[in-house]
C-alpha cells in the first residue's frame, strides 16, 4: 500500500527542514543559508487516527466475556491490544504513516531555471498535496535573507502573501509553459474528438505532474464556467492558456500552509488568511520536545498542549529553564500546530480514512495470528475489494 506523499515547500530559512525533522525525527542538514538541502529528503511521519483503534472494541468484548483483566494502572500501552507492524497504539490512539518530502528552497524564477529550477519543481510532481512553510514572523525577504525582528502586523501579512503568490506563480508558469509548447498543433490533431479529445490531450501533456483524466475534467468544467471564449482551442492565446494553467494548478497541486514561527509573529497574523488552509506552527519547539522525549527527559505526545517530566529525570538548570520556556509557549498556543496541520491535510484536505484489514474477521488477526497489525490510509471512497 503506497503511503500518502506530502511535499514540503517554501523559500529558504522559513523552518522547512526543521518542520521535516520534527515530524520525522530524521537528521537532515538544518542550516541557515539557501539550498542547504541539496537533494530531496524523504522521511516517514506518523499521524494519529481520528477514531479509536478497533482494539478498543476488542478489549471491551474480551473484558465483558471475562477473558482478560481490566487495564492495569501501570500498563504502558494503556489498554491497547493491537500489534502494529508500523507506528504505535497507546490508549487506543493508533498512529498511521505518511511520507514527507523535504526539497530544496524555492526562489522566484525557478520556472525559468533560477536556483534548482525545474529540478525543484519536478521533485513536487509525485506529491499528493503540498505544505508550504511560511515565515509568519516576517523576518525574511522573498529570497530567504534575514531582515530583522521588528516587523508590524501589516508587514508580516504582506510578506506571507508574497510567499504564497510566488509559489503559485512558479507553478502557474511551469504548467503554462508545458501547455503552450506545441499547443496549437497538438490540439488540432484531436479536434475531431471534441471536448473528450481535448481533455485527453491535456492529461497526456501533464501526466508527468500526476494529472489524471478526472483532474483535467474537473478543471475544464471550472474553466468553461469562468472563461467566456468563443475561439477554437487551437486559437487560444498565452493569456487564456495561462488561466487554464492556474485552474489546473489548483487540482494538480493542492496546497496547505504552515505559518511557522507563529509564537514570535505579530498577534492576529492569521486573520488575513481565512480562505487558506493554514495553521500556526512552531517547528523549532516541536523538534526540541520530540528530541527531549526521545532522550527520556519528558513524556510528550505530538499535538498535545503540555508535557510532563519523565519519572526520575535529572535536569540541569539550563535544561529546566529551556523546558519551562517551551512549556509556556506550548500552552499559550495550544500545541505546536504540526500535528494539527498534518491531521487536517490528511483527513480533511485529502479526505482519507484509516482502515484495518484482517484475514480472520472473527478474531481480528492476520494469517500469523497478530491482532490488527495493519492500519492503512486510503481514499474515503475506496471499495473494500480494492484492499483484498
Amino acid at each position: 500500500m503506497m503511503l500518502v506523499r506530502i511535499g514540503l515547500v517554501g523559500k529558504p530559512n522559513v523552518g522547512k527542514s526543521t518542520f521535516f525533522s520534527a515530524a520525522t525525527l530524521a537528521h537532515v542538514d538544518i542550516a541557515n543559508y539557501p539550498f542547504c538541502t541539496i537533494d530531496p529528503n524523504v522521511g516517514v511521519a506518523f499521524v494519529e487516527a481520528r477514531l479509536p483503534c478497533p482494539c478498543k472494541d476488542l478489549r471491551e468484548k474480551l473484558e465483558t466475556e471475562g477473558r482478560i483483566e481490566s487495564v492495569a494502572e501501570d500498563d504502558v500501552r494503556q489498554g491497547s491490544l493491537c500489534e502494529p507492524r508500523t507506528g504505535t497504539c497507546i490508549g487506543h490512539r493508533r498512529s498511521v504513516p505518511i511520507a514527507l518530502v523535504d526539497v530544496a528552497g524555492l526562489v522566484p524564477g525557478a520556472s525559468e531555471g533560477r536556483g534548482r529550477g525545474n529540478a525543484f519543481l519536478a521533485d513536487l510532481a509525485n506529491s499528493d498535496v503540498l505544505i508550504q512553510v511560511l515565515d509568519a514572523a516576517g523576518t525574511t525577504d522573498i529570497e530567504g535573507q534575514f531582515m530583522g525582528t521588528e516587523v508590524t502586523l501589516e508587514q508580516a501579512q504582506e510578506a506571507m502573501r508574497a510567499e504564497i503568490e510566488f509559489l503559485q506563480h512558479e507553478l502557474d508558469a511551469w504548467i503554462g509553459g508545458l501547455l503552450e509548447d506545441g499547443w496549437s498543433r497538438g490540439v488540432r490533431r484531436v479536434q475531431a474528438e471534441g471536448e473528450k479529445g481535448l481533455i485527453s490531450f491535456i492529461q497526456e501533456r501533464l501526466s508527468g505532474l500526476g494529472a489524471t483524466l478526472n483532474m483535467v475534467n474537473q478543471a475544464m468544467l471550472e474553466f468553461n464556467g469562468e472563461v467566456e471564449n468563443t475561439q477554437q482551442p487551437w486559437e487560444w492565446d498565452t493569456t487564456v492558456l495561462h488561466r487554464l494553467g492556474q485552474i489546473l494548478r489548483g487540482h494538480l497541486f493542492p496546497i496547505a500552509y504552515a505559518a511557522n514561527k507563529f509564537d514570535i509573529a505579530p498577534e492576529g497574523v492569521l486573520n488575513g488568511f481565512t480562505q487558506h488552509n493554514m495553521v500556526g506552527c512552531m517547528a523549532d519547539v516541536e523538534l526540541a520536545l520530540r528530541r527531549a522525549e526521545a532522550a527520556g527527559l519528558i513524556d510528550y505526545r505530538p499535538g498535545a498542549s503540555s508535557f510532563s517530566l519523565a519519572t526520575d529525570t535529572s535536569l540541569n538548570d539550563a535544561q529546566r529553564k529551556a523546558l519551562n520556556h517551551m512549556g509556556n509557549r506550548l500552552e499559550a498556543h495550544d500545541g505546536t500546530g504540526l500535528a494539527r496541520l498534518l491531521d487536517r491535510v490528511l483527513f480533511d484536505h485529502l479526505e482519507r480514512i484509516v482502515v484495518y484489514p484482517v484475514q480472520d474477521e472473527t478474531h481480528w488477526v492476520d494469517g500469523d495470528g497478530r491482532v490488527l497489525p495493519d492500519a492503512f490510509v486510503v481514499p474515503a471512497e475506496l471499495q473494500a475489494k480494492a484492499l483484498a
